[in-house]
């Protein structure tokens, strides 16, 4: 009875054994069969996510370049065009008309900033007359031409030498209407009123170095002969006409 006994204790002692054997075997068969907790994410190494976002960040790039080069071209375009104009080919003195050998065709990078005459309108150009005195290799511009004669038909051309607070202090130009107003002085000296005498601006000299500018004006021929002696005399001042 004795012997039985203890054969008992010892096979209820081998039980836990047993039972941390039953639980090495759930552990296995849940982690290597997949009889356990389940199966876990399989999250992709970070070396292949990037390679896997490659062919979109080359699809921006070709993007980027494919429209820095569509700019680039448009703004040679702009730019860098070259045209057809018109240019001077010997000088123009003021109010003369165009004609052939006046003009010739040169081409010119296109820029915003220049406003010349296209060689499309050569033949409107030989129509027109010079505001100012041309020089040969200018570009013709729209403000050198006009379709009115400065001198009218029976005018004369009067040349005043104007100093230094004679003129206004606006640039004159040609075809712009003055008024020539004399400043006569009595015994005494002092001012007194004068005249005034209608006139239009031809041509306007370069500033000499005492500081007197020529100014060519076109004044009536009932105008002439008293107006030119007030000029010569020094004794006027040269006023723009009322706008």
């Amino acid at each position: 009875m004795e012997n039985h006994t203890t054969q008992q204790g010892t096979a209820g002692t081998a039980a836990p054994w047993a039972g941390s054997a039953g639980t090495g075997n759930g552990n296995g068969n849940g982690n290597g069969n997949g009889a356990g907790t389940g199966p876990a994410a399989v999250v992709p190494p970070k070396a292949l996510r990037a390679r896997r976002r490659r062919p979109a960040v080359i699809l921006l790039s070709i993007a980027l370049i494919a429209a820095g080069a569509l700019g680039g071209a448009v703004l040679y375009q702009r730019t860098g065009q070259r045209v057809a104009v018109l240019a001077l080919a010997k000088d123009v003195p003021t109010g003369q008309q165009l004609n052939a050998s006046d003009l010739k065709e040169v081409q010119i990078s296109l820029d915003p900033g220049l406003s010349p005459v296209g060689a499309s309108s050569y033949d409107k150009a030989l129509t027109m007359r010079a505001t100012a005195d041309l020089k040969a290799g200018s570009l013709l511009t729209k403000s050198m031409l006009t379709h009115q004669a400065i001198v009218q038909p029976g005018q004369h051309v009067l040349p005043v030498a104007a100093k230094q607070g004679q003129l206004p202090a606006e640039q004159l130009s040609p075809g712009q209407s003055v008024m020539i107003e004399s400043t006569p002085t009595n015994a005494n000296g002092d001012a007194t009123t004068g005249k005034s005498y209608t006139a239009t601006v031809v041509s306007v000299g370069q500033k000499d170095t005492d500081g007197t500018t020529v100014v060519d004006v076109a004044v009536d021929p009932a105008s002439i002969d008293q107006l030119a002696p007030v000029v010569s005399s020094g004794k006027f001042l040269v006023v723009i006409s009322g706008r």
